[in-house]
């Protein structure tokens, strides 16, 4: 049995030129792979300080170990840069088949760099790797995209793209997988990443057998669990994350306005699982290894089936900006899809935009003739594509909140839902104080999945943590159990696997264990949560190098003074101070720098 080898390849996109590097067990060990690895490896030998566009800059795209296996849920992929949004630590992590076809061609992950004279594609296959000329490609949209490359290449194939955002470096750009069914590695902008390079895809098709140590023994495992699995996920096979509408809304954690009211109960309603099942459902959409099929497939009129809104698309374009029409919020996926733009940030856009003119802090010079009104589908319909062609007050607002908010009166950051520069996911950190340590610390900005908290405070538990009841989500002692989950949820970005499996029944013990069967490298819960921590603060290091302060480790002044006034939630206003110094004592970290100190680096081992 050969010891296990995580195998890079790197791509010089001025010269031309690939070259696979094989990462050893040790470094396997200690990151797993991943954006775990993905991490080390830009601390370890990308550019310490480098602009995102720049040529130099590196974009990973990497699998894990589980990635291609019989391991629950694992056909995902995560993508790695310094974030054009805010310069800091950019993770994008996505679903669909490319990453398991790329372990298929024999290839683990991609390190990019460099610069294309003339727009390409990479084609990887069992054959190798080309470069393929895309300047017929370069304007088209991405399901034209997959389309034309799938022709050239492999009907077969996985394709990853981006669309005319990440060609002009609009720092909401997308990287979109599994062309018509929109899987989108969305958050951090690295679609301009990719467009900076001139790099429009890299197309994949293998035929090989993904490595696996005990293989039997993994496949039995799984076997022993499909049927409990199915059965505890069955509620998202059933409605998908579309399903979380109404109970979100009902909670007080769905964003209204901007998160500036209470409630909609009437729209939520229409813009529901309910409401998706009767008008435009068609059918699940399963990404590579999965039992669940929480995504959806949808069609309207004559349109071809096309991938349809989750839940945060459907609550940050419908309650967010007041749009209740489930065929409209559609409308406007498809077009961020076929843009290439990440839904979220720019819904979080688009609500603040709405917010600012009607408070009189748009200049006109900046809208253009433009005016966005709040429950306008077909404004916003225009609003996102200018953002995806760079032009006009989309334009603008594409540009990121770091940037926006330098043009616009001082008072406009008081709504502006973002942290570190990251537009807020659907999830209101006034229903859960967890959420708001979350949002504060996560180590790409506003993330609700970096720690994954709220399901913890609403239907999980996790007995290796010693999380053996459900949350109180107004608790005020939540520095631990935050950091414990960020830690745990950066395994599962590691290996690579779903987090959704949770709900399956997947649990910390069944990764170590699938860790082990796939590797040949035994670690224990307590090694592999370890583990986890150090993924963890590695990101925060890099954070720290590119300019990270403990200053930004917090939330908007809406969210700290402004409590909602009705509901479940009513009157909460997280006390993020206090949870941030027990969270940063738990942590290890200088409150004075934001960084993990000289012990706790020495205690990882970093």
């Amino acid at each position: 049995m050969s010891d296990f080898v995580f195998r890079l390849l790197d791509v010089d996109l001025t010269g031309h030129t690939t070259r696979v590097t094989l990462i050893g067990r040790e470094t396997v060990r200690r990151f797993i792979g991943g954006t775990g690895l993905a991490a080390w490896l830009l601390w370890k030998e990308g550019p310490e300080d480098v602009d995102p566009l720049a040529p130099e800059a590196h974009l990973l795209f990497m699998t894990g170990p589980l990635t291609g296996t019989a391991a629950a849920s694992s056909g995902r992929h995560g993508m790695a840069a310094r974030s054009p949004l805010n310069g800091l630590w950019g993770e994008a992590n996505v679903g669909g088949t490319w990453g398991t076809m790329l372990r298929k061609a024999g290839i683990d992950g991609l390190r990019v760099s460099g610069k294309s004279e003339q727009p390409v594609y990479l084609w990887i296959s069992d054959e190798g790797v080309r470069f393929r000329e895309a300047r017929h490609l370069w304007g088209t949209d991405t399901f034209e995209t997959t389309d034309t490359i799938l022709r050239e290449t492999h009907t077969g194939a996985a394709v990853s793209c981006i669309g005319p955002a990440g060609e002009q470096c609009v720092r909401i750009a997308a990287v979109m997988t599994d062309g018509h069914h929109g899987r989108a590695a969305g958050r951090g902008g690295l679609g301009a990443v990719m467009g900076s390079k001139n790099l429009k895809a890299i197309a994949v098709h293998g035929t090989q057998q993904v490595p696996i140590a005990w293989r039997e023994k993994l496949v039995q495992d799984i076997r022993e669990m499909a049927q409990s699995y199915r059965e505890s996920a069955a509620r998202l096979t059933q409605g998908g994350t579309p399903g979380l509408v109404i109970p979100q809304e009902q909670l007080g954690s769905y964003p209204v306005k901007n998160y500036a009211l209470d409630h909609w109960p009437e729209g939520a309603e229409k813009t529901s699982w309910p409401a998706m099942e009767k008008s435009i459902f068609v059918k699940n959409y399963h990404c590579a290894g999965c039992m669940i099929g929480c995504g959806r497939t949808v069609k309207m009129g004559e349109q071809a089936v096309t991938g349809g809104p989750e839940y945060e698309t459907l609550a940050l374009f419908g309650g967010n900006i007041l749009v209740d029409d489930i065929e409209a919020i559609q409308q406007i996926n498809e077009v961020c899809n076929r843009f290439g733009i990440d839904t979220m940030e720019a819904g979080s856009l688009a609500a603040f935009a709405m917010e600012a003119f009607e408070k009189g802090l748009l200049p006109a010079d900046i809208c253009g003739g433009f005016e966005p009104h709040w429950g306008d589908a077909a404004g916003t319909v225009e609003l996102v594509t200018q953002m995806g062609e760079n032009r006009g007050l989309g334009g603008f607002l594409a540009r990121g909140y770091v940037n926006i908010l330098k043009e616009l009166p001082p008072e406009a950051g008081d709504f502006a839902m973002h942290v570190k520069g990251l537009g807020f996911p659907a999830h209101d950190p006034r229903a859960y104080n967890s959420v708001a340590l979350g949002y504060a610390t996560s180590n790409r900005g506003a993330c609700h999945l970096q720690g994954f908290t709220h399901a913890f405070e609403r239907n999980l538990t996790e007995p290796t943590l010693g999380i053996h009841e459900i949350g109180d989500r107004f608790g005020t002692r939540k520095g631990k159990v935050v950091a414990d989950l960020q830690d745990y949820m950066a395994l599962f970005d590691s290996l690579t696997t779903c987090k959704l499996s949770m709900f399956g029944g997947v649990r910390i013990p069944h990764l170590a264990r699938w860790f082990a069967m796939v590797t040949n490298i035994a670690m224990d819960e307590e090694e592999i949560m370890e583990t986890g921590s150090r993924i963890y603060n590695m990101k925060r290091l890099l954070n720290v190098r590119w300019g990270a302060t403990p200053a930004m480790d917090t939330l908007p002044r809406r969210m700290l003074s402004q409590a909602r006034k009705d509901g479940p939630s009513m009157d909460n206003l997280p006390p993020l101070d206090k949870m941030l110094a027990q969270y940063y004592a738990y942590r290890g970290w200088d409150p004075s720098t934001g960084a993990p100190t000289a012990r706790k680096r020495n205690e990882l081992g970093i």
